[in-house]
């Protein structure tokens, strides 16, 4: 049922597919294009990446060092922790959103402008703090490229995670946050409130923890990065209501400049005659406007008129 209030903010109504699709192609592009854009500047980078293990080391949480190592020496774990980390980022997110489209129609649009919110404050943190990924730095600091190393194995190159020959067309130093960690947050959160099946929720939770494993194994985050991405889409979360709210003010004056009511469309009473003004019997305009109880009064003393002119008739 449609809000009666103008300006409602429709948070229960899911959009068209065919104006959802260039929305979220737009959304998508600008943040790739917004990675390219973002200027590799290598030194910066690096001390950012050896400042953030640095802390991680003081606080002995650099758990990128033992899982490196783990995938590193077993391919039967760093194989498809490689496959994992080169595509499950582009499938689970967009058949988690196409689901909420079709199945979970009130929660969608909330879930859709969380996500964009969220990505786009991930691009924020890539311009501001651009960050070197462990399998980048010198060998000296202990971790090792399974991209790289089991390259032969998928499609991905040894430069990056994008397809052969086309690692030039990723920003290999915007590694903080982790949108790879931040999307799987957004996906386990909604299995677990929407899901209806235990296995749908118990997706929910593993899914989040699986790619926190594989980006931190595979060398191409750090712990706190993955903590960057949680947080971000935390963020998101509570700027999604604030920006559902203006994008409804938004789209309600649009509305009133650009659609407008044909003076055709509305209905208009005779002016020849004004409110209020009677005329005498004999004195009626076609098509004028009469009161109902101007046409009863009219009848009653036609009838009483009649009546009296009976009794002189049968005299």
């Amino acid at each position: 049922m449609p809000h009666a209030t103008t300006g409602t903010p429709s948070f229960g109504h899911r959009p068209r597919w065919w104006t959802e699709l260039p929305l979220i192609a737009v959304v998508y592009g600008l943040y790739s294009v917004g990675r390219l854009l973002v200027h590799e500047n290598i030194p910066a980078a690096v001390d950012n990446g050896l400042a953030i293990l640095r802390i991680e080391q003081t606080l002995r949480i650099n758990a990128e060092h033992p899982l490196n190592r783990l995938l590193t020496g077993h391919p039967v774990l760093g194989i498809p922790a490689d496959f994992a980390y080169a595509s499950l980022h582009y499938v689970v997110t967009p058949a988690v959103l196409i689901w909420m489209f079709r199945r979970r129609s009130a929660a969608y649009r909330a879930a859709r402008t969380w996500l964009m919110t969220s990505t786009l404050l991930g691009l924020v943190g890539f311009t501001l703090m651009p960050t070197c990924p462990p399998r980048l730095l010198d060998a000296h600091h202990g971790f090792v490229d399974t991209m790289a190393q089991y390259s032969s194995y998928g499609w991905w190159g040894a430069g990056a995670s994008a397809p052969r020959g086309l690692s030039g067309m990723t920003n290999q130093y915007a590694a903080m946050p982790s949108l790879h960690v931040g999307w799987a947050v957004w996906c386990g959160v909604l299995l677990w409130r929407h899901g209806r099946h235990p296995l749908v929720r118990t997706v929910g939770i593993a899914y989040p923890l699986v790619t926190m494993f594989v980006v931190m194994g595979t060398a191409n985050h750090y712990f706190l990065d993955a903590v960057a991405g949680a947080a971000v889409m935390a963020a998101g979360a509570l700027l999604t209501r604030p920006f559902m709210r203006l994008a409804d003010r938004v789209k309600d004056r649009v509305k009133a400049v650009f659609v407008r009511v044909p003076a055709s469309l509305t209905p208009a009473r005779s002016t020849i005659v004004g409110d209020g003004c009677k005329t005498s019997a004999g004195e009626r305009i076609p098509g004028q406007w009469t009161d109902s109880a101007d046409s009863s009064h009219a009848r009653t003393r036609s009838a009483a008129e009649a009546s009296d002119d009976a009794p002189a008739a049968a005299r």
